[in-house]
């Protein structure tokens, strides 16, 4: 049983399937029986509750309020926006029969909801009283993919999506980037990975989109991700579903809108980021289990160990999330094994040695450090701890973000780091430019990070004068 768990492939050998091991052994997901579609078991979608809860309670502290829309889309209303709809068009799952009858109009299972939405918030928008409208939703979408992976890329998924209309343009785009805001302090103090906020170029845009303002992550074999995004939807939408209003000067406007999402792949960064090969490494505030207790004696002092592990884990059971393993078919060397697969990010172990000194050993998930504690100490220490854990998975995801971050003059130079890493260079800000990147080396340009500027003066493909700097890398 104990070689069962320690059969995950390494990260180094094989990244993909050291990824699928971890999900599959730490029990997070299975397989759903029809394809491109997973099981979120209890354990990783107790994570995403986490998640939730931490961005929830943001989104109603700035004035948004949760509301439900449908799941299917009428094709009339996908097809109002026709550069929206060309963006899904591949992706769309389409229902076209009710019952035993076909139905007279197709019907898309969302991909993302700003048709069905702005099709509702023209008829609820007539003042300039009524705005602005600050809705969320917690939903599941449907886009139809070719290639899956579980939470990175699933033909379903969990996700928030935001729609928010407004006055002005003004409004619209702090509305945007404050909720890009929003994320990066979720992202990094919650699931400890570090991000780089920027804008996206005009052809890796949100389609329909003015804007895009996207965070970026670097996984831990050197591809990207985007983490969440945020768009200023301009008055696109608005005019195409005819979002008006009588404003105070007794004029009929369009209004402003954005539209903003995350979802369940930042479980898939939470992994990718963080695990190593022994399994999960989990960030305390979004762990499911936070500290776990293992009691370790044989015979008559097993039942004496276990007692008093109760009592412990009682004891602690009002500072953190507490798990008393007991389980009597398992030897203590797989529990140690299993916890850590699973990332809990403390290990409690106490035996007969331990009791008579009134003390505990603590192991850390993050480090491997074990250290001793005296009972007395441990409600103040396991708090502490679970902060240092936190910490440190940040610093380290840190460290190997800017160690795997290069500044380059031309693209041929990200070839000697086996094009894995973020890349810093200028751009032309031609599209021909990207395109011929993206197919000779299948780089992309992630965003325009914020606050940077053209460091050499000429574009890394064309060698034109540059008018961006630019953050390039390979991407999930």
């Amino acid at each position: 049983m104990d070689k069962v768990l320690k059969e995950i492939t390494p990260k180094s050998s094989d990244f993909s399937q050291w990824y699928v091991d971890v999900i599959r052994k730490a029990d997070m997901v299975d397989y759903a029986p029809m394809k491109g579609f997973m099981v979120m078991k209890p354990y990783s979608y107790r994570i995403w509750e986490f998640i939730q809860e931490a961005m929830d309670r943001r989104f109603k502290e700035t004035g948004h309020e949760n509301a439900y829309f449908p799941l299917l889309i009428p094709e009339h209303l996908l097809a109002k926006e026709a550069e929206h709809i060309e963006g899904f068009s591949a992706e769309v799952a389409w229902v076209t029969m009710g019952g035993r009858e076909v139905l007279p109009e197709r019907l898309a299972v969302r991909p993302t909801s700003e048709t069905i939405i702005g099709a509702m918030y023209s008829q609820w928008i007539h003042s300039y009283r009524d705005l602005p409208v600050l809705i969320n939703q917690w939903a599941n979408v449907l886009r139809w993919e070719k290639a899956t992976r579980p939470f990175l890329r699933t033909t379903e998924f969990l996700w928030q999506e935001g729609h928010t209309v407004h006055r002005t343009a003004d409004e619209a785009l702090r509305e945007t980037l404050q909720q890009l805001e929003i994320y990066r302090e979720v992202i990094e103090e919650y699931l400890a990975i570090p991000v780089i906020q920027g804008v996206k170029s005009a052809g890796e845009r949100f389609a329909g989109a003015v804007d895009t303002y996207t965070l970026e992550s670097l996984m831990g074999d050197g591809r990207a991700l985007q983490t969440a995004t945020s768009h200023f939807l301009g008055q696109h939408f608005s005019k195409a579903f005819d979002i008006q209003f009588l404003d105070e000067d007794g004029v009929l406007k369009y209004g402003w809108t954005t539209s903003w999402g995350s979802s369940t792949r930042m479980i898939g960064a939470l992994i990718m980021v963080h695990g190593d090969d022994k399994g999960l490494r989990l960030p305390p505030k979004v762990a499911p289990i936070q500290v776990v207790i293992v009691p370790i004696g044989r015979g008559e002092r097993r039942e004496k160990v276990l007692a008093h592990a109760r009592d412990l884990a009682a004891s602690l059971t009002a500072i953190a999330r507490v798990k008393l393993d007991d389980r009597d078919e398992f030897t203590p060397g797989y529990k140690f094994n299993d916890w850590e697969m699973r990332g809990v990010p403390l290990r409690i172990e106490i035996g007969p040695k331990d009791m008579a000194k009134n003390s505990v050993m603590i192991a850390r998930r993050d480090t491997g450090e074990k250290i001793s504690v005296a009972e007395a100490d441990l409600l103040t220490k396991v708090p502490e701890l679970l902060n240092a854990v936190q910490d440190e998975l940040f610093r380290q995801a840190k460290e190997f973000q800017q160690s795997h971050s290069y500044a380059i003059a031309n693209y041929q130079e990200m070839d000697q780091y086996g094009y894995r890493g973020f890349f810093r260079g200028d751009w032309c800000g031609s599209e021909e430019c990207a395109t011929r990147l993206k197919t000779e080396t299948g780089i992309t340009i992630r965003c325009l990070p914020f606050g940077e500027s053209p460091v050499t003066g000429h574009c890394v493909v064309c060698d034109e004068p540059s008018q961006y700097r630019a953050l390039f890398a390979r991407a999930y």
